[in-house]
């Protein structure tokens, strides 16, 4: 069996391109041995679902990742609608990630919540019951719904994956959800501690986003890397990313699938993306 059967692999818009770049974007990734497009929601940039939207409208074959929408900001009812939506059109095209949020971003536009781990289990399953075309009536810590059924569930109910990090929240994960998205800077090691804390008993996908450059020594890849090691408490060098030469580059990629990712999506943020990946696509022999 191939590397490219075994093992999907997916790219990252990054949230400082601008939205209407994301349609070309999407038709390179379309042409190229691509898996999975993933777009980004975070506050103030681009609105996750539709850039979904808008990835599935201008490609064929690629399935779109949503990554990841805040649990505090997104009524569950509201984001089932919409997912169902995309879901419909586009059959076993979709994947949602469903996070905690960005503390910070959260309390400054008043949706910071003490429940944090409450919220996102009640989050992901009340969405999931509206996807599978059930009935949600649930009382549950945070969340409150009496009755509500999906006039139009998708035929292909989609993956609704947790975008967490934390060891409680990744065992909340491995209990609700269809999958785990593991933020940049995990390495092999995080990748096994985090599926030991996961243990899950069905099949449950895990997604490992990773930093692609070829240049080093960019200084926008060294600011990049800091912050997230910043935002993860750990040294800049103990962060994994998908940097180097092509051939380390698709080395470290292997690594993360190695440790038992099922997928890696890479974040290139250079101003020719479509050339790194497919620099590094020659370099994974795809």
């Amino acid at each position: 069996m191939s590397e490219s059967s075994r093992r999907r692999l997916g790219v990252m818009y990054d949230r400082d391109r601008a939205p209407e770049g994301l349609p070309a974007f999407a038709r390179a990734l379309d042409e190229l041995p691509v898996d999975d497009l993933w777009v980004v929601e975070d506050l103030s940039w681009a609105g996750g679902v539709t850039s979904a939207a808008i990835a599935l409208g201008a490609s064929e074959r690629l399935r779109v990742g949503l990554g990841i929408a805040p649990a505090p900001l997104r009524n569950p009812v509201l984001l089932a609608m919409e997912l169902a939506t995309l879901a419909r059109v586009h059959p076993g095209r979709l994947i949602a990630g469903i996070g905690h949020g960005v503390p910070g971003w959260m309390d400054q536009v008043g949706a910071g919540t003490p429940h944090k781990l409450a919220l996102l289990g009640e989050t992901i399953t009340a969405v999931q019951t509206l996807l599978r075309g059930e009935t949600l009536t649930l009382r549950g810590e945070v969340i409150h719904v009496d009755g509500v059924t999906l006039v139009h569930p998708p035929s292909v109910v989609p993956p609704v994956v947790a975008g967490v990090v934390g060891p409680r929240s990744l065992a909340l994960a491995g209990r609700v959800a269809d999958g785990t998205i593991l933020p940049e800077g995990i390495g092999p090691a995080g990748v096994t501690a985090a599926l030991a804390r996961i243990d899950a008993t069905a099949p449950h996908e895990l997604t490992v986003f990773t930093y692609l450059s070829l240049d080093t020594d960019a200084p926008a890849f060294t600011e990049m890397v800091t912050d997230q090691a910043r935002w993860l408490g750990v040294a800049p060098d103990a962060m994994h990313s998908a940097a180097g030469d092509p051939a380390t580059a698709a080395d470290r990629v292997r690594q993360l699938w190695d440790a038992g990712a099922g997928t890696v999506a890479v974040r290139p943020f250079t101003a020719d993306p479509i050339a790194e990946v497919r620099a590094l696509l020659a370099a994974l022999g795809r």
